[in-house]
């Protein structure tokens, strides 16, 4: 601390006396009083108890059908359709819902808390598939691409490869021009939604020897000749969410399916991947929550030497450093939230929310089958589940130690300015 006494005290007395750091009046504090966090919109609050009563009653009597046969229920993918879930932010004019970012963070977390694989579906569906078109798609794209993301067809965003993940530059699927058409070549690797897509957005390279600076987006229809979609991955978690290698043998893609602006893929999906991690956040969130809210009644029921379980101290301290750590969770993907939608940076802040929230889902869920015992060991109980599908969350759109590099960087840059 000897460094402090080194500020002459005349510096500390000027600050004060400046106009920034004048004393607060009442009224003055009352003109910045701002709400909390958690606070939501009525808008937003409708939504979520929307969804919420949509998730327990149309979502969970098919989850664990869904688990076991690793696919969506027609029924289920038509209910997201219908209740405006897949166009969320999409204006109401070209069929969408018109909501704002922190709706769609509301309403993946609410799904997640039934199913994290419905979460998943309608997350990445959102907040990269329709958010990318939406910003910049040209006039005739959007007019034609959004009403059918927003009501008919399912979105998939298609970068990692067999060699790609976290290190994007390796990216080797190629787009060459003939004449008003690019011709794509390639495999697709580990592609979310990819099973039952209609729309994919497709990085590729249309000019290699530019490295990474000739990364393009284009529109691939399902349909496209040429273009395939393999066998879905056996994967520990979220089973439900088809996740599919994609090939591109000689597509022929129009000019006119080229996405935004010659090069730039790969900064569009560095950028829309910092809002994606956001949502990941927020699927991680619902599957803590939700898991915790399915374990804390069988403890107050369940009783041992003659009380309920949740009597006993040694539990209350778990479940209080359980419930902390989800409430933490949910402030800092919230924060993100918020800062995203007024137009703030949020970088730093979306990489330590998907970074902690997915940590917190490990640890609530390994606790909560530890709480319930036995039974938690079981298949007739939701908490193995829970525990399956939120692994995913140090994994995809971005991996944990991605996410600490990232907060490391902002913390060099802040500190070295």
């Amino acid at each position: 601390m000897n460094h402090l006494r080194k500020i002459p005290l005349r510096m500390i007395k000027n600050a004060f006396q400046r106009q920034q750091y004048a004393p607060f009046s009442a009224a003055s504090l009352e003109a910045v009083k701002m709400p909390a966090l958690t606070f939501l919109t009525d808008d937003e609050k409708m939504m979520k108890d929307t969804v919420s009563r949509l998730a327990q009653e149309v979502v969970s009597p098919h989850v664990k059908k869904m688990d076991e046969n690793h696919l969506f229920e027609k029924e289920i993918v038509d209910a997201m359709f219908q209740n405006g879930l897949m166009g969320i932010e999409i204006p109401t004019d070209l069929g969408g819902s018109g909501c704002n970012f922190m709706t769609t963070m509301l309403v993946v977390e609410e799904l997640s808390k039934v199913c994290g694989a419905v979460g998943a579906l309608v997350d990445i569906h959102n907040t990269l598939v329709c958010s990318l078109v939406m910003k910049v798609a040209n006039k005739e794209q959007k007019e034609k691409y959004l009403p059918r993301l927003a009501q008919t067809d399912i979105g998939s965003f298609a970068l990692s490869e067999p060699t790609s993940g976290s290190d994007a530059f390796s990216l080797k699927t190629t787009a060459k021009k003939d004449g008003n058409h690019y011709i794509l070549n390639g495999t697709k690797m580990w592609i979310s939604n990819s099973d039952v897509a209609g729309i994919f957005l497709i990085m590729a390279n249309a000019k290699p020897d530019a490295g990474y600076k000739g990364i393009t987006t284009f529109i691939v229809e399902r349909d496209t000749p040429g273009f395939s979609v393999g066998k879905k991955e056996s994967k520990l978690g979220i089973c439900a969410s088809g996740t599919c290698t994609l090939h591109l043998d000689n597509v022929r893609v129009p000019e006119e399916n080229l996405l935004g602006e010659f090069g730039k893929g790969y900064q569009y999906a560095a950028g829309f991947l910092n809002e994606g991690r956001i949502g990941i956040a927020s699927q991680m969130l619902g599957i803590a929550q939700g898991c915790f809210d399915a374990t804390i009644p069988y403890l107050l029921e369940r009783k041992q030497f003659g009380q309920d379980i949740y009597s006993f101290q040694s539990m209350q301290h778990q479940i209080s450093t359980i419930a902390t750590e989800i409430e933490a969770a949910r402030l800092l993907t919230y924060n993100a939230a918020r800062l995203q939608e007024n137009g703030k940076p949020f970088v730093k802040e979306a990489a330590m929310a998907k970074y902690y929230a997915s940590e917190v889902a490990q640890r609530a869920t390994i606790k909560c089958i530890d709480w319930m015992g036995g039974v938690g060991f079981t298949k007739d109980f939701p908490q193995e589940k829970f525990y399956r599908d939120c692994k995913i969350g140090a994994i995809y759109e971005g991996t944990t130690n991605m996410q600490l590099s990232t907060i490391a960087k902002f913390i060099r840059k802040e500190y070295s300015s």
